[in-house]
């Protein structure tokens, strides 16, 4: 490199924006990611070999992708091509693949060509070089925010590996901004600003799991407030509220304002107040409360406070985590709404949660009582001869698909532990089951 050339960098570097200026430039300095980076991953151990192999790194926007990208380029010996999908169209793709061929004829080097934003070539340009992945002229490292199952064309997701990178965590987006903020060469260390930790957790809470926003929105809260108050100020959460137009939530994941947040989303759902219940979710949500967190504590309220009167409501609240999986936060969060209003407005009965409570009593009473012999199954002669399954009745045999027939061991053979109530689908169940009982009882 020579000087002028130095000179250009180091202009590139300095009016960079700066999660540009700080993205890792070797796997140590990666956040998050262990699972791919840290020993044993499988991108470190591709490095560590310089076996680079065709994947698809797939993950939300800021977690990474484009830099371990860089880092493969920079520690690889292949030939790395970059292009975006954005941009590029197949002519680009056929240049490409002449420059692999010329690189293998003349120095021996395998491509690796690196699409941004993958998902946004269509079927045309992803057959182009389809033939060159399978043959290996290039190794293709892909990356989408978007499922791969649905975007990329199955031929060539087959001959690729999908490696799945995870949105950063609060931990990791703090790490970051503290980097960031001492680093006097590539962050902001030179401008001698400091952040408060509540001003920090806000800039976190913000961000929603993309580093690069927290970096950048970082960047631009010190500049705003060191061009007010010059070096040695401070930014107050009074300052980041003010300068980005975004009131913080008070919210402690792990303190009192989180367990009150959750008790009032569970009771609202279980009083069947859908504006109380979707006012505690969006509270939670904005406040970087874990989503499915929220999809989990619906679906133990659909057992817990609406059980049978709508067996239906726990799938929803399942389908609810499913969708928000599928299609991210934005309208991700319309799913988790939905079962909220359905759990508030459906019939409401505790009588499953009650029943699992009380067999569980009497089992840890009662001990582990013997299975009655007729409904034991008597796969071998000496187990018949013993009695096994003598006596048994096949429900499907007898009028209704029911005969009465006892289940529970003697010593507990009078006893009922689920007892259905009026209202919802237990209003069906209520009946029906009172039918066989008294069956039963008179037999």
């Amino acid at each position: 490199m020579d000087l002028f050339e130095e000179r250009a960098e180091n202009a590139a570097l300095r009016y960079a924006p700066l999660a540009e200026r700080m993205r890792p430039q070797s796997l140590a300095e990666v956040l998050g990611q262990e699972h791919l980076t840290g020993a044993g991953g499988l991108i470190s151990s591709a490095l560590e070999t310089d076996h680079i192999f065709p994947m698809i790194m797939w993950g939300p926007p800021g977690c990474g992708k484009t830099t371990l990208a860089s880092i493969i380029a920079s520690e690889t010996q292949c030939n790395f091509v970059k292009i975006s999908a954005v941009l590029a169209g197949v002519k680009d793709v056929r240049a490409v693949i002449d420059e692999a061929k010329k690189e293998l004829s003349r120095k021996r080097r395998r491509t690796v060509l690196f699409v941004d934003e993958i998902h946004r070539f269509n079927k045309a340009q992803q057959d182009a070089f389809l033939h060159h992945v399978e043959s290996g002229l290039i190794t293709l490292l892909g990356a989408t925010t978007e499922n791969p199952s649905f975007e990329v064309i199955p031929a060539l997701l087959s001959r690729v590996r999908v490696v799945t990178l995870k949105a950063h965590t609060t931990e990791t987006i703090t790490e970051a901004l503290r980097r960031a903020l001492v680093d006097p060469k590539r962050g902001l260390g030179r401008l001698e600003v400091g952040v408060e930790e509540e001003a920090l957790s806000h800039l976190v809470r913000m961000a929603d799991g993309d580093v690069r926003m927290a970096l950048n929105t970082l960047e631009l809260l010190v500049d705003q407030k060191r061009l007010a108050d010059g070096k040695g100020t401070i930014v107050s959460l009074a300052d980041a509220e003010r300068i980005l137009e975004k009131k913080a939530v008070l919210y402690d994941k792990g303190g009192e304002e989180h367990f009150n947040l959750i008790s009032a989303f569970h009771k609202s759902l279980r009083g069947s107040d859908p504006d109380g219940a979707l006012y505690w979710m969006v509270r939670m949500l904005r406040a970087g409360e874990d989503p499915y967190y929220i999809a989990r504590r619906m679906a133990a309220v659909a057992t817990e406070d609406v059980g049978m009167a709508d067996p239906a409501a726990l799938s929803v609240a399942l389908h609810a985590m499913e969708a928000y999986k599928f299609l991210g936060a934005a309208e991700g969060e319309r799913a988790l709404a939905q079962a909220a209003i359905y759990l508030a407005t459906a019939p409401k009965s505790n009588s499953v949660y009650t029943a699992l409570a009380a067999v569980s009593q009497e089992v840890d009473r009662g001990g582990f009582l013997p299975v009655p012999k007729h409904i034991r199954n008597a796969p071998t002669q000496l187990m018949a001869d013993e009695g096994y399954k003598k006596g048994y009745k096949y429900a499907h045999d007898y009028p209704g698909g029911f005969t009465p027939q006892q289940y529970l061991p003697d010593e507990i053979a009078h006893k009922s532990w689920y007892a259905p109530t009026d209202r919802g689908y237990e209003s069906v169940v209520g009946p029906r089951l009172a039918g066989w009982r008294k069956q039963k009882n008179s037999k």
